[in-house]
């Protein structure tokens, strides 16, 4: 099947990047075996992002590839580096795109304005790496936090075509026709019904005053019902300021004439909705042929009863477009200084979620045979989960401790909550399910209560090791004690010089000495000294 070269609603499946996950990490360094955390956090992941592109007139580009993704964050790593975020993936839509859930129907965005943005899709948060986690009272935590998962939503793009003045009639009235006469627009102009298959923009120029005019495929009667093209194109009317109908004056076909042409026309807007304030005008097209002029000139004053200011032109002789270009000029004017001023520029358009009442919600539920679950709902708690890593003991008590300070644990209790009892935190179909039981002591193995570390509170095995091996060689060696020294030097009234022990007057300091009980060496002379 041969894919439009335009299209103006497509829906577009959008997956921001994941969060980089945060590194658990002790430096190492010489003569320093606890060096402290130095784990990296985690990198921010990428974001979907809609832009204001003016070279885009279409969403042919989303019709054919609907899935677009954003890159992932990288995970920390030792030595406090952290992960680089993931790169945004900015899709560029035409000017006057709406932007809705397709899910809920929840307005996101509408992009009007020159590189307006708006983020439909939040990349996951990085998960924070243990050297940020590190408090008094946990100096040195063996977890990190994982990164969070991007957001995943399934989007609607709807394009409005912006223009000051929109062009309505039936097929081959000559709007396509009137748009290339008044301006540079070159839109495809045939002699059969339904030409124009995509709306048209030109840019008109009458005096000192610029403003674009609309092409809107042909009308018919019972369009907003969805008969002909109609339906699929009348959103495109509702920004314009100002309404021209083009009449033919020329037409063959029986049962019409002007002013039943106008009639069906104006049924439809009525019917579509929203456009019962925008100022009209009437264009009388194709004078240039006698009969169309004569029938001009006789139904003009019927519609300027009706309140229409009306023109009788020609878009192949140009009769009456210079006056018909001047009016619309001084309608889009008027409507223009009727507008409030414009806002500031935004540079990033998001919706603001609302506040919730309470962090977080309890509901006891039950399938009615396996018994019944505490069911915690929240977007702390939801998102704290996520993060944690469960084969990580020292990081469940991380999340037991968070989830305390909440005050999840004070209101199961509140509410009937009894130890073993199943609670559920989490959103979907797969929450992740715990045993009730407050104040656990999680990671009893390491840490005497959730919070302290008792690594630095007690005597490292190293350090044990090497005063046991010192002692032992101290043993070996013989080495007289101080004490015994004075005691020799005492027995002998000071006899001792620093003299060799193997020489003949020493055999009574040797007998002295000997009384001692400790034995004799050459290593004693020095320590005489």
């Amino acid at each position: 099947m041969a894919i439009p070269s335009f299209v103006d609603r497509v829906t577009l499946t959008v997956i921001a990047g994941n969060g980089g996950h945060g590194c658990s990490s002790v430096h190492r360094e010489k003569f320093k075996p606890l060096g402290g955390p130095d784990g990296g956090n985690g990198g921010d992941g990428g974001s979907i992002i809609l832009r204001v592109d003016p070279q885009v007139t279409t969403l042919v580009e989303y019709h054919r590839q609907s899935v677009r993704k954003a890159g992932n964050g990288e995970p920390g790593v030792g030595d406090h580096k952290n992960g680089s975020r993931g790169e945004d993936n900015v899709l560029g839509v035409p000017e006057g795109t709406i932007v809705t859930d397709a899910e809920t129907g929840e307005l996101l965005a509408d992009l009007t304005g020159d590189n307006v943005e708006a983020v439909v899709s939040a990349g996951g948060r990085g998960g924070l790496g243990n050297a940020a986690l590190a408090s008094t009272s946990r100096k040195a935590p063996g977890f990190a936090l994982l990164g969070e998962p991007g957001e995943e939503r399934k989007i609607m793009l709807e394009l409005k075509v912006v223009a000051d003045v929109g062009l309505v009639g039936f097929p081959s009235a000559g709007k396509s026709s009137l748009i290339a006469a008044i301006s540079r627009a070159r839109p495809k102009i045939a002699d059969y019904p339904f030409t124009t298959l995509v709306p048209n923009l030109g840019v008109v120029v009458a005096g000192d005053v610029t403003y674009t005019v609309a092409d809107v495929p042909g009308l018919i009667e019972g369009a907003s019902m969805g008969k002909g093209l109609g339906f699929d194109f009348l959103r495109h009317i509702e920004r314009c300021q100002a309404i021209v109908h083009v009449v033919d004056c020329a037409t063959f076909e029986p049962g019409r004439d002007p002013l039943t042409d106008l009639d069906i026309i104006e049924a439809e807007l009525a019917a579509h909705g929203g456009l019962e304030d925008r100022p009209r005008m009437v264009a009388l097209n194709k004078v240039d042929i006698p009969d169309a002029a004569q029938i001009a000139e006789m139904v003009r004053a019927d519609v300027e009863a009706r309140g229409y200011k009306t023109f009788v032109i020609s878009t192949k002789s140009g009769e009456g477009l210079n006056g018909l270009t001047f009016a619309m000029a001084d309608l889009v004017e008027q409507r223009r200084a009727l507008l409030p001023p414009p806002a500031p520029k935004k540079i990033v358009i998001r919706p603001q979620a609302v506040a919730e009442k309470d962090p977080f919600t309890i509901k006891k539920m039950g399938d009615g045979e396996g018994g019944f679950v505490w069911r915690v709902r929240g977007e702390k708690p939801e998102r704290w989960v996520r993060q944690t890593d469960f084969n990580n003991g020292e990081a469940v008590g991380y999340l037991a401790d968070r989830l305390n300070r909440l005050g999840i644990e004070d209101k199961l209790l509140e509410i009937g909550a009894r130890t073993g009892d199943a609670v559920a935190i989490g959103g979907g179909d797969d929450p992740v399910v715990f045993d009730f039981a407050p104040q656990v002591e999680t990671g009893a193995e390491l840490l005497s209560r959730r919070g302290e570390d008792q690594r630095f509170d007690q005597e490292r095995p190293a350090v044990a090791r090497r005063r046991e091996k010192d002692a032992e060689y101290q043993e070996a060696r013989g080495g007289m004690h101080r004490d015994a020294w004075r005691a020799v030097n005492a027995a002998t009234d000071g006899y001792y010089d620093g003299g060799d022990f193997d020489g003949a007057d020493d055999n009574g300091f040797e007998q002295d000495y000997a009384a001692t009980g400790e034995p004799i060496t050459d290593d004693h002379e020095d320590e005489g000294r």
